[in-house]
């Protein structure tokens, strides 16, 4: 069994849940699968990276995802987060995940296709542990002798960088779990970077203080080994508000003003690439700027990004170096050394290594998503600022949506 807890997940889906469910509890949703890197032989007309012959195990342990349920001493952790309402625990007691909302199947190019359809508020937990599923089903079949020494000396190399001279005040955080090799290789990754880079011992929504491990978007292995949780928002809530807000040209700053309403100042960090940076810039005004304690970069260049964060605080009177910037898309590393070198001391600085943390033993990882496609019936999306994150079913509606936020056609 991949999955033996639902709190094996980010943390950030369950702070979006207890905004859906104070705030949404009736909106319907659906969700798609996509690898992004399972290019088809044009020869074969097969996928490289073939999904398809793990359909039945894939199922299988969805079926297992779906009989778990939070025990107690998880529902007592989740409580003593200070922004997660006593209702909402309440609620998750009595909560299972529902296997009629899933539907896994094989496509004739040895692709998969995964879409979860329901209430938001019922399925929102579906997508992190059924990558988790997708990543582990997949490499346990095709690395049977996974080659842990290979994956032991890369982490050794990257803590190595990261203790380098001058850099102790550069802290790192896992956001790992939805591409990881496997949940054990996972929890052995976290162990060995708590013991030897120490760890925050603040929870928060940034950085705790102490060693440069941070912390871990992970709920389970924050409980089990005693680390910092860590998340806010994801995509999906954005996404959402444009369904569910009053109008669409101002579903970005619906979502802000409702994400503030839920947490009052608390988990302040604003997602920036729904609509691309300048849609945001022109949304996250003097007032979000206040009142949010940073933003978060997941697409396009990263240093320009944070010179255009920078900038427009300044712009607004705002002092920089009061603010985090979370940078977290596709880290590695040595980029991530880059970009502290680059913005230390110009503000408050947060770096989230996702796969290249988690899932780096020499072997070429999958790239795998599960986004939100509709809410309430209408297309929902993202338009990214690296077009190849775009992920929507209706042409016209991304086109409607470049016209109303005065987002040119990128290629």
């Amino acid at each position: 069994m991949i999955i033996g807890s639902l709190l094996d997940t980010d943390l950030y889906k369950f702070t979006m849940m207890q905004v859906v469910l104070h705030q949404f509890p009736g909106a319907q949703v659906e969700y798609r699968f996509k690898c992004r890197n399972a290019e088809v032989d044009p020869a074969s007309g097969q996928a490289k990276m073939a999904l398809a012959p793990f359909v039945a195990e894939i199922r299988d342990e969805i079926r297992l995802l779906c009989g778990l349920h939070f025990q107690e001493a998880e529902l007592v952790y989740l409580r003593s987060m200070r922004f997660i309402k006593s209702d909402f625990v309440d609620f998750l007691g009595l909560f299972r995940l529902n296997e009629k909302y899933v539907t896994v199947s094989a496509l004739p190019s040895g692709e998969i296709d995964i879409t979860i359809r329901g209430p938001w508020l019922h399925t929102i937990l579906f997508e992190i542990p059924i990558l988790a599923i997708v990543n582990e089903v997949y490499f346990r079949n095709t690395q049977r002798l996974p080659d842990l020494l290979e994956g032991r000396r890369r982490l050794d190399v990257k803590i190595g960088q990261l203790r380098s001279e001058g850099l102790s005040d550069l802290k790192i955080a896992d956001y790992g779990t939805r591409r990881r090799f496997s949940n054990a290789w996972h929890e052995e990754v976290l162990r060995v970077l708590s013991a030897r880079l120490g760890t925050g011992q603040s929870p928060g929504h940034a950085a705790g203080v102490g060693g440069q491990l941070a912390g871990t978007s992970n709920v389970l292995y924050a409980m089990k080994l005693g680390l910092v949780p860590l998340g806010t928002m994801a995509h999906e809530y954005l996404q959402a508000c444009q369904a569910l807000g009053p109008r669409l040209r101002d579903s970005q700053t619906y979502a802000f003003e409702s994400w503030a309403k839920e947490y009052r100042g608390d988990l302040g960090i604003a997602l920036s690439d729904v609509y691309g940076m300048s849609a945001f810039l022109r949304d996250f005004d003097l007032f979000f700027c206040k009142l949010f304690d940073g933003a978060r970069h997941d697409s396009g260049d990263p240093f320009d990004w944070g010179e255009r964060m920078l900038a427009h605080y300044s712009r607004n009177r705002v002092d920089p170096r009061t603010k985090t910037l979370i940078f977290s898309d596709a880290l590695t590393v040595p980029r991530t050394i880059e970009l502290y070198q680059r913005f230390r001391g110009r503000c408050q600085l947060a770096f989230g290594i996702g796969t290249n943390l988690t899932n780096d033993l020499g072997y070429e990882p999958l790239q795998i998503v599960i986004k939100m496609v509709r809410c309430n019936g209408q297309p929902v999306a993202k338009l990214s600022d690296t077009p190849s994150k775009n992920m929507c079913d209706d042409e016209k509606y991304m086109a409607y949506l470049r016209q109303v936020f005065d987002i040119e056609q990128t290629s």
